[in-house]
């Protein structure tokens, strides 16, 4: 298992993963979940993999050679001559479709399934940046504003904070604390995702980026993160006050007459209980 989280802003856009592959209990192993693709004033792209490592090792091999053709006479198009992010996301669906072709029925004899999920964003020049979410079956979905980031793998521990603090007018900065916190809360609650984490951190209309970064747990930033986030969430936590039962405290009561409140069945002898 894995997470990776991918955000989309106007300022530009955000990626995060982890490295930790799971086979079983007792073999952990780390490999690099994030692949970088560039052309100096031209392009800026970036892949996270998700789902069987084999599967998604052998698609961003393909991918840099990977030609789609609309009709027999045009040019193939590849990631790095593709005149949009639309079009290199279709090259990467080829790629996914390519390893099917080739993998997929080996890997049913052996019981494995088909299984990879990607997110791919970037941007071309010419237009603005776009992120998508492609699928095991080469298809994918674009991000909107108002579903500015995508995740794969283990998303729900860290989806609550994004969804109550990503919005497209975020700043970048602000972004990468939110998806460092999102990425925190899964490795607090899930042993399968793991550091080392590699983040990026994009700006529009650059086409390349010197905030790249590999964190460990001796990072100093998201050492002070994970304390301050873990401690500003319990003051926060004991300053909501504890319910009110039957408005013998001062507060707000949580138990009210209502027509609507039902009455649970109690169970009060021995031939009613439930074994």
């Amino acid at each position: 298992m894995t997470y990776c989280v991918a955000i989309k802003l106007n300022a530009g856009l955000v990626f995060l993963s982890d490295s930790r592959t799971n086979a079983g209990l007792d073999q952990i192993s780390t490999f690099r979940k994030m692949i970088v693709y560039e052309k100096p004033n031209d392009r800026f792209m970036v892949l996270l993999s998700a789902g069987n490592l084999s599967i998604s090792q052998s698609v961003r091999e393909i991918l840099q050679i990977e030609q789609l053709k609309d009709h027999p006479e045009s040019e193939p198009i590849t990631i790095w001559n593709a005149k949009s992010m639309f079009d290199a996301a279709r090259v990467l669906g080829s790629a996914i479709r390519h390893v099917y072709d080739r993998d997929a029925a080996s890997l049913k004899q052996a019981g494995v399934e088909f299984n990879v999920s990607l997110i791919f964003g970037g941007q071309i020049a010419g237009e603005g940046m776009r992120l998508f979410q492609v699928y095991s079956a080469g298809n994918f979905i674009e991000a909107t504003p108002e579903t500015p980031y995508f995740q794969v793998g283990e998303s729900k521990y860290g989806k609550p904070v994004l969804d109550r603090v990503i919005t497209p007018e975020t700043p970048l900065d602000e972004a990468a604390k939110c998806a460092l916190v999102s990425m925190d809360s899964t490795l607090k609650s899930n042993l399968s995702v793991g550091l080392p984490l590699d983040m990026v951190v994009y700006e529009a209309n650059t086409f390349q980026t010197d905030k790249v970064v590999c964190i460990d747990e001796n990072n100093p930033y998201f050492k002070m993160m994970h304390n301050s986030w873990g401690q500003k969430l319990r003051e926060v936590f004991d300053s909501i006050e504890d319910p009110s039962w039957h408005g013998e405290q001062t507060g707000v009561p949580l138990m009210v007459e209502s027509s609507r409140n039902r009455t649970l069945k109690k169970i009060s002898t021995p031939q009613e209980k439930l074994i």
